[in-house]
């Protein structure tokens, strides 16, 4: 459903994107009775960026983009796009459009009236040449006549984006836009998306708890955790160099193991965890002394024949080894394998491995080493929750993540 304009003396027959058109919440505020939903939120997203709100139910992203739409009030705080104030304006009088998860097109109008329906309602003139420009775009040329109930989900979800392009709203608000597809197409229409948002160069923020989602299409991530955002940045920043537990699990997988910072070396930072001593970069340590989750994605480990030397083992050499493990669990899922280790102490690492053919495969049981490189190496507050924002493990132990 898109949000639907109409005529504004204070702005004219349109809503055109202008450079400097940044989208700012300053200290924005939303409550409801006791509870907070959105808490002191300061952002600012940079006119013509694809930028992503990401986190579990609950954690107020789409509270803060109705707050933007103004289907919300904030409790305080600001909201401003171009400099202009819009946290008291109504709807229809901001330079927003929205599309939801639900596509709500009009069902008795066929696919040119329904695109062309904002235009009309604002008396604006070259109807016919606006609504050929817009269905090109998303790739429906020629479906002007058919109804919505002749069209497949991801063509519906294109009526309803070119109906809200078609305004040229500064800002174009997506509420998880893609929820109601199935994973295929929504995989294509991720990469539509984001050609499209490119081709016509306006501000998109879209709403989702889809970590894949976002890090297709968002050229930044702000990860939201119960009414704050926890870290923001692109996405290989966010992936590669978490700030919190929470960020390191919710944004795909990562292993965090329970160590101690014991001596610095160069620019590095010497750890001990269980017997063994490992090494991880200054620069991705968020904790510089006393204990810290020592932090490795999965797809970065390499397994290793139990005692196998350097030379012989998977990996880099002169890498971070942790010794005795024993895998515990197989699982091939096409592309790569994933391993489950249990270590000595009890815990259960992952390990994804590329089905490439270049690698020795292991078996439940066999003993083997966990090798990868010092550099893909980060440290955590271990005063955080080693779970915090895994899904798995709050499904697991029926306790909410966020």
């Amino acid at each position: 459903m898109t949000s639907r304009p109409h005529p504004d003396p204070e702005q004219g027959s349109g809503h055109t994107a202008e450079a400097g058109a940044d989208l700012r919440l300053s200290a924005v505020t939303k409550r409801f009775g006791e509870f907070t939903a959105v808490n002191a939120l300061d952002l600012v997203v940079e006119q013509g960026r694809f930028f992503a709100l990401l986190g579990p139910s609950g954690c107020g992203k789409t509270t803060t983009l109705r707050m933007v739409a103004g289907l919300e009030e904030p409790t305080s705080g600001t909201i401003t796009i171009a400099g202009r104030d819009i946290s008291r304006l109504r709807p229809y009088k901001r330079p927003v459009n929205t599309v939801f998860q639900s596509y709500a097109l009009f069902p008795h109008l066929d696919i040119f009236e329904n695109v062309a329906f904002g235009l009309r309602r604002r008396g604006i003139s070259e109807v016919r040449s606006k609504v050929h420009d817009m269905l090109e775009l998303v790739e429906l040329g020629g479906y002007e006549k058919r109804r919505p109930a002749q069209l497949s989900g991801g063509q519906q979800q294109r009526v309803a984006l070119a109906r809200a392009l078609i305004n040229r709203p500064q800002v174009l608000l997506l509420d998880e836009p893609l929820g109601a597809l199935d994973l295929k197409l929504r995989r294509q229409m991720q990469i539509e998306l984001k050609r499209i948002q490119t081709e016509v160069g306006i501000t998109f923020v879209h709403v989702t708890h889809d970590q894949e989602e976002a890090m297709t299409m968002a050229d930044t991530i702000a990860v939201m955790n119960q009414g704050v955002i926890d870290q923001m940045g692109s996405p290989a920043e966010l992936y590669d160099n978490p700030a919190t537990t929470f960020v390191s699990n919710f944004l795909g997988q990562s292993n965090l193991v329970r160590a101690a910072v014991v001596a610095t070396r160069g620019d590095d930072l010497v750890v001990e965890a269980y017997g063994c001593t490992l090494a991880a970069p200054g620069s991705r340590a968020r904790r510089t002394e006393g204990t810290v989750w020592l932090g490795v994605r999965p797809e970065k480990v390499f397994l290793a024949r139990a005692g196998a030397e350097a030379a012989e083992a998977s990996g880099p050499a002169g890498a971070n080894v942790l010794t005795g493990g024993v895998v515990s669990d197989v699982s091939f899922i096409g592309v790569s394998t994933q391993y489950l280790v249990r270590m000595p102490w009890g815990q259960e690492l992952t390990v994804f491995e590329q089905n490439s053919g270049a690698h020795d495969t292991f078996r439940p049981g066999e003993s083997v080493d966990l090798r990868w490189s010092a550099d893909h190496t980060f440290l955590l507050d271990a005063d955080q929750d080693a779970h915090a924002g895994d899904q798995s493990y709050a499904e697991l132990v029926g306790t909410p993540s966020a």
